[in-house]
């Protein structure tokens, strides 16, 4: 009854604590490519095919149902994975609908026409290569209309956070908010599209200001698994061990993780 979450490095953490915590009786498969990481500054070929690689190692796990808790992945790889490559009793889904859904106030799972929403702008902080794909516009052109998306790539602060150096992490994020402001200085809403964001979210509303309303993934992420799995428990798959597994050191990763969690996380080697 395993679920693979996958992500490039360490951010999908965030993820998989909302979901553990949602789920506590189902086991997670968490796989990081920390060898790889970050994938915001590759191309979206070589996106592609590292996800699948990790994807297909999830499966082996035990996992019939993988989230790509990586934003670039599930901008970059994801609906191509769809239509051409995920086996017909798998799935693999994304990070990017539910947010969407939260921010357009629509219910888990409506597939109604796309319609006027209260919000008309909206800033988005993403890696470089999530903001060139535009996968976040194309995804909330299926549900709203009249929505303004300012995207700003922000080079550099994915890196700060797996280094752990908040003092960069916090000057990066001023830098990119201000960025930002200049061509749109009234944002209603901004979207931390990089499930690595959730960990700076204060530095974000500080300085976006109180009356912007800041969203990140991990619950949101979190509150459509579980109504997913609610209508499909046939995805729940064999696997029933939860591990960590990396592409990269797995002492070195652990190490990282303990301090990103504040407790005792053990990867081993994919």
């Amino acid at each position: 009854m395993a679920v693979g979450i996958f992500d490039s490095g360490l951010g999908g953490l965030t993820v998989l604590e909302a979901v553990t915590r949602r789920l506590p009786q189902v086991p997670f498969v968490y796989f990081g490519d920390n060898a790889h990481a970050p994938y915001g500054v590759r191309d979206a070929e070589n996106v592609y095919g590292l996800t699948t690689a990790g994807v297909s190692r999830l499966f082996g796990a035990g996992c019939d149902l993988v989230i790509l808790a990586c934003n670039t992945a599930s901008a970059a790889a994801l609906r191509r994975m769809q239509e051409n490559w995920v086996p017909s009793d798998k799935r693999v889904l994304g990070v990017f609908v539910p947010l969407i859904e939260a921010l357009t106030e629509r219910q888990w799972g409506d597939n109604s026409p796309p319609r006027e929403v209260a919000v008309k702008h909206v800033a988005l902080f993403a890696t470089p290569a999530t903001v060139a794909s535009r996968a976040f516009q194309r995804e909330l052109a299926f549900r709203a209309i009249g929505v303004d998306v300012e995207a700003q790539p922000c080079g550099g602060l994915v890196d700060a956070i797996e280094e752990g150096d908040e003092i960069l992490a916090e000057a990066l994020v001023r830098s990119h908010v201000e960025a930002l402001k200049r061509r749109m200085p009234h944002p209603e809403a901004a979207i931390l599209g990089c499930t690595h964001y959730p960990l700076m979210e204060a530095a974000f509303q500080e300085a976006l200001g109180p009356d912007v309303a800041v969203y990140s993934q991990a619950n949101l992420v979190a509150e459509s698994l579980a109504d997913y799995l609610g209508r499909h428990p046939d995805m729940l798959g064999p696997g029933d061990e939860g591990m960590f597994l990396t592409t990269g050191n797995p002492a070195a990763v652990s190490n990282k993780a303990t301090q990103f969690l504040r407790r005792r996380i053990k990867f081993r080697a994919a």
